[in-house]
C-alpha cells in the first residue's frame, strides 16, 4: 500500500467512494500487548467522527475500572457517543466468584444483547474487548458469531480483540493484526504499573 493506496482494484462493480465506505470487521490478535489499546484509540477516532460507539468488555471484572473507560467518560459531547458495558462478573484467568455454568451464562447473554444491536443497527462501531477467550472455551458459538458479522445489516464496523482468534473469525474479517511479543518488563518479572497496563 505505497502512498496510502491499494495495490490492486477489485473488478467488483464499486465505486471508490463505495469501496472507502465499506463497514469492515477487525481482528486484534496475538500474545503482544497492544490488542486493546488499539482498539480504543480507533474508538477514539471514531468519536471524533461522530460515531455512536459501543465498547462490550468480555474478560474484565464489573469492578475493574480501565483509564480508557474513564477517559472515554470526561470526553466533551457534540461529537460521537459511547457506551460501556462489561458482559460478565469478572470471569478471566483470576476466575472470580460463581460457577463456569454462571460464567458462561453471561458470555452467552452479552453476546444476544450485541447481536440484538446489531440486527437493530444501534451502534456505528462495536468493540469486543477480549472476546476471542469466550468464543475460546465454548461460550460463544464462533459459527453464530461468523454468520452474525457476516451477514449484519447497514454500515456497522466490528473490532475484536483477544489471544488466538478462531480461524474462522480471521477468515471473514477484513483486517487482522497479530501483536507479536519481543520483549516486555514481565518477562524479567516486574508487575503491570499505571499508565501503562491500566
Amino acid at each position: 500500500m505505497p502512498e496510502g493506496k491499494p495495490t490492486v482494484v477489485p473488478d467488483d462493480g464499486l465505486t471508490t467512494r463505495q469501496r472507502r465506505n465499506r463497514p469492515l470487521v477487525m481482528v486484534h490478535t496475538g500474545d503482544g500487548k497492544g490488542k486493546s489499546t488499539a482498539a480504543f484509540g480507533l474508538a477514539l477516532r471514531g468519536w471524533n467522527q461522530g460515531w455512536d460507539i459501543g465498547v462490550f468488555q468480555f474478560v474484565k471484572s464489573a469492578k475493574w475500572r480501565l483509564g480508557e473507560q474513564t477517559a472515554f467518560e470526561q470526553l466533551p459531547s457534540g461529537f460521537g457517543t459511547i457506551e460501556w458495558h462489561k458482559m460478565g462478573s469478572g470471569w478471566s484467568w483470576s476466575r472470580k466468584a460463581g460457577s463456569e455454568e454462571d460464567h458462561a451464562a453471561d458470555a452467552a447473554e452479552g453476546w444476544a444483547e450485541i447481536k440484538r444491536r446489531i440486527a437493530a443497527e444501534q451502534h456505528d462501531l462495536y468493540l469486543l474487548d477480549e472476546f476471542t477467550y469466550p468464543i475460546n472455551w465454548g461460550w460463544v458459538d464462533i459459527d453464530d458469531v461468523v454468520e452474525t458479522l457476516a451477514n449484519r445489516p447497514g454500515r456497522q464496523h466490528v473490532v475484536i480483540t483477544g489471544r488466538r482468534a478462531d480461524p474462522k473469525l480471521i477468515e471473514i474479517a477484513d483486517l487482522v493484526t497479530e501483536m507479536t511479543k519481543v520483549k516486555h518488563p514481565m518477562d524479567a518479572g516486574q508487575k503491570g504499573q499505571k499508565g501503562i497496563e491500566w
